[in-house]
């Protein structure tokens, strides 16, 4: 009995979260541009007792440039061109449907040199394997601050529900992401909607190829221009080593003008087991 009245209430949660995500949906504003964790997110969770530890490495061939005579761009943060971040993330498995991540965003560039940008919490929920749902489902709630020099909104607010499924070969995952600017320029506005899809292919059992989009589209009731978009389509690779590592490799390229146009990413996981955990 006490199990059936806690999966019901389960269910009422994830209800309310998601019926408040449609009623905070009035009006948006696009977010500045944000190439330290480039990933589009899968359902699962990390499994209790295990600790993931991940190294986002993002490399901008061609992005933002300083404003004539000066060191800054246009909205006064530093130029991206050139600009190496590393983002470390740990993502620690509480229980077999939740887990909390913690990130350390840093740049660096020839004008800037080695640079501390901010630090993020997300904690995050899934859909329990005994509801048996078709496909895979999540929610992420990320907040955390990130320098007004690297993000003119200093601190923000991310939602993000996450469905994903494997047919076969082939794994589809859709990240219909809402952001808020909690201090900064944009903190007055309302939610902007950044929409990510992954599309993959089982080439073997060790290489999957794919497809990967990230955008920032504005407000869900008049998207932004064309030109005052940011959209990136990532053509990667993902190496099935083991079940104790993850690796990522992509190229990005930006068509929109507000958008940094060619990006090399490359991600490194590695979980760490301690007692008994799922695998």
């Amino acid at each position: 009995m006490m199990r059936w009245m806690f999966g019901v209430e389960c269910r009422r949660v994830w209800v309310m979260a998601l019926a408040g995500m449609v009623l905070c949906v009035s009006s948006a504003v696009t977010l500045a541009q944000d190439n330290y964790e480039i990933q589009v997110y899968g359902s699962d969770t990390v499994a209790p007792k295990t600790t993931m530890l991940e190294l986002h490495s993002n490399f901008t061939i061609d992005g933002s440039k300083a404003a004539p005579g000066s060191r800054y761009a246009a909205d006064g943060t530093f130029p991206t061109t050139h600009a190496e971040h590393e983002t470390v993330e740990i993502t620690q498995g509480i229980t077999n449907w939740s887990e909390v991540g913690f990130y350390i965003f840093t740049s660096a560039s020839t004008e800037t040199g080695y640079q501390w940008v901010g630090d993020h919490i997300r904690p995050r929920v899934r859909v329990p394997d005994s509801w048996k749902w078709p496909v895979g489902a999540s929610l992420s709630f990320e907040a955390g601050y990130q320098r007004a020099r690297f993000s003119p909104d200093t601190w923000t607010l991310e939602i993000r529900p996450i469905v994903d499924k494997q047919i076969g070969r082939w794994y589809f995952a859709f990240n219909p992401a809402l952001e808020k600017s909690l201090h900064g320029p944009g903190q007055s506005q309302g939610l902007a909607f950044s929409p990510n899809v992954k599309v993959s292919y089982d080439f073997t059992k060790k290489i999957t190829g794919g497809l990967e989009y990230y955008a920032a589209y504005g407000e869900p009731t008049g998207f932004d221009s064309f030109h005052d978009q940011q959209q990136q389509f990532f053509p990667a690779i993902d190496l099935n080593l083991s079940p104790k590592w993850e690796v990522n490799f992509g190229v990005g390229i930006g068509p929109t003008a507000s958008t940094d146009h060619w990006i090399v990413k490359g991600i490194i996981g590695r979980r760490f087991t301690f007692g008994r955990g799922r695998q």
